[in-house]
């Protein structure tokens, strides 16, 4: 199977991932029940869904963050599993690879952040980190929400229920930095900046935060919840999808808006930038994906197949 130079894959509540061709909007490929292994389907465990998708640096593989466990796909091949990755005992909520696609991040309900390396793939709980297990009083764990890479490879940043950003040297295996921007109001997205100059964080009570080496700013992006944050590859753009149907195009420089994108009739999820930042993808609860311009600001293509909520996109242009 020829890979495409455009990679759009999406995932739903109808328990399947789509692979989209750019241009015509059409599905070429779609994984079925792509979250649980097909041996606990037929010992008769309940479909799950998948949470967060991720496209390797070589775009040979998909990462499917489920519950509980990291699904690697073979985005080149129609057989399409390569691998499950087990370790965690929750939700897992965040999942990335590192630039050199030898090593992935993820980050789950169950209080973890762990590192994988898919060099080993037969011990990767050899190469787990847990670095980070906050409990409260009562012994219950707070759930991870997003994790992202700082652009050193070094720094994993996760946000979590509680409100809490921590800053993790995985080096030394310890937090560096905490910031609370607002207790007790789960942090639901997180965005570095391509030269790790501008961190943005997404909170559920519809505000985003900014932190630059210079100074630290919020802004108050929605009256809704924001599901998704994301800074531009060019370092120019902070897109915000939330509940309130719409995502929001903001200017670095000055945090003024640029745009809105409406036309979603539920939920936005989630958004991809192309690597060019003249492109932005976007997944809602209305069963579509669409693709948009930056420039104008228009709805390019809307790419319609699954039957239920989609829950989060990727998008490999390199």
């Amino acid at each position: 199977m020829s890979q495409p130079s455009v990679i759009i894959a999406t995932a739903s509540y109808d328990f399947t991932i789509r692979f989209w061709e750019a241009q015509s909007a059409s599905c070429y490929r779609a994984i079925n029940y792509p979250a649980v292994p097909q041996r606990e389907l037929d010992e008769g465990r309940n479909p799950q869904n998948v949470n967060k998708l991720e496209i390797s640096p070589d775009k040979r593989h998909l990462a499917a963050a489920c519950n509980p466990y990291i699904r690697l796909f073979d985005i080149n091949s129609h057989h399409g599993h390569v691998r499950t990755f087990v370790a965690h005992t929750s939700n897992v909520t965040a999942v990335g690879f590192h630039a050199d696609g030898n090593s992935m991040y993820s980050g789950s309900e169950d209080g973890t952040v762990r590192i994988w390396d898919l060099r080993a793939p037969n011990r990767p709980e050899v190469y787990e980190r847990n670095c980070l297990k906050a409990y409260h009083l009562d012994g219950s764990v707070t759930p991870i929400n997003t994790v992202v890479l700082h652009p050193n490879q070094i720094e994993l940043i996760s946000g979590d229920q509680d409100g809490i950003i921590r800053v993790w040297d995985t080096r030394m295996n310890s937090c560096t930095i905490e910031l609370v921007p607002e207790p007790d109001t789960a942090i639901r997205s997180l965005s570095v900046m391509r030269d790790g100059s501008m961190l943005a964080a997404a909170n559920d009570g519809g505000t985003c935060y900014i932190w630059n080496i210079v100074r630290g700013s919020q802004l108050q992006a929605h009256n809704r919840h924001i599901l998704k944050c994301v800074l531009s590859p060019d370092n120019k753009y902070l897109a915000t999808a939330s509940s309130d149907k719409t995502v929001k195009i903001w200017n670095v420089d000055s945090f003024t808006l640029d745009k809105v994108l409406t036309g979603h009739q539920r939920w936005v999820w989630d958004c991809a930038f192309s690597v060019d930042a003249k492109f932005i993808l976007t997944a809602s609860s209305d069963m579509t994906a669409r693709l948009w311009s930056m420039e104008e600001g228009n709805e390019l293509r809307v790419y319609r197949g699954h039957n239920k909520a989609i829950v989060c996109c990727a998008l490999n242009d390199v």
